[in-house]
């Protein structure tokens, strides 16, 4: 097949890697000109995913939001009505199900099947071609995008046969991530508090019952005082607030998602939005007046310069 991929961040490029190892035609299109560069080393096609756009069979949208879905879709870009009719667009973004549903709706009215289709598993799997997908569309969106999927996942959950479940299941993921990741580094801050070593907590917790897929995913970064951005702090203010906008909507208290929430903003204001989101920490050691590994001074102290500390 031909394929767009649209957004080449860090789950967008593992998932046109995984597509070229399958035998497909990969066009990439970002704003980031040295991802495109770097696909096209790789075997990637030499033209734009976005001027090409007549001639593919599919289109995958790995873009930031909602937003940039519709700039690309039918903005500026009005990526859709420069695809022939039958071709598959495959949403793999985070957005409200309301939107998913709207976004079908449109690409069915110009004959382009609409599959919703966001993701999870992170970098590593995307590029292994290892990723879930929770998935919503009509059979013939699923057929469509059958290679797609084939190429980049290896579970595809189907969970009904028009757009929005899919979205709908994202949030329920995202809900309970975020709040892992939260409760991870509360917990493993907590433990430098009472004289434990982040080491001792990860050879320890990941044992015991209180572990979880994301504290031992994102407890090592804290403990090796690495967080270079597998997954930025600045996705969560993003996500959460999807998930507290769907709660809302559906007159549905979620107060521990809220508050994880407030400590992805506090981490966001305090200039670690472009930081690996394991650097939620740093507000619990900020609280605490503590150091964690890497760092060179309490973090109450003056800006640490090391972990790129702004109190």
């Amino acid at each position: 097949m031909k394929i767009g991929v649209i957004g080449l961040g860090s789950m967008g490029y593992g998932i046109a890697q995984s597509l070229l190892r399958s035998g497909h035609q990969v066009y990439g299109s970002d704003i980031n000109t040295e991802a495109v560069k770097r696909l096209r080393a790789q075997g990637g096609s030499k033209a734009d995913a976005i001027a090409a756009a007549h001639d593919l069979n599919a289109i995958v949208i790995v873009v930031l939001n909602a937003e940039q879905t519709e700039e690309v879709l039918f903005g500026k870009n009005d990526l859709v009505s420069r695809l022939t009719p039958g071709t598959v667009v495959v949403m793999c973004v985070t957005v409200a199900p309301d939107f998913a549903r709207s976004a079908a709706q449109r690409c069915s009215a110009l004959g382009i099947h609409f599959l919703d289709a966001p993701i999870s598993g992170g970098s590593v799997k995307a590029a292994e071609g290892r990723l879930s997908v929770m998935a919503s569309g009509t059979q013939d969106a699923f057929a469509a995008a059958r290679p797609i999927l084939d190429a980049m996942a290896e579970t595809v959950f189907e969970l009904g046969d028009g757009a929005g479940a899919g979205s709908a299941m994202k949030a329920v993921n995202q809900m309970l991530a975020g709040i892992h990741i939260a409760a991870m580094a509360e917990a493993i801050s907590f433990a430098v508090t009472q004289g434990i070593e982040p080491a001792t907590f990860l050879r320890v917790i990941p044992s015991c019952a209180g572990t979880s897929w994301m504290l031992e995913n994102r407890a090592p970064h804290v403990a090796e005082g690495d967080y270079t951005p597998r997954s930025a702090i600045d996705i969560w203010p993003k996500d959460l607030g999807i998930v507290l906008d769907v709660a809302r909507k559906s007159k549905f208290a979620a107060p521990v998602t809220a508050a994880a929430l407030q400590q992805f903003i506090a981490a966001a204001g305090m200039g670690l939005g472009r930081e690996d989101d394991a650097a939620v920490a740093k507000v619990y050691a900020h609280n605490a007046g503590i150091k964690l590994p890497g760092q060179t001074r309490n973090m109450s102290d003056s800006a640490d310069r090391e972990t790129g500390w702004r109190p």
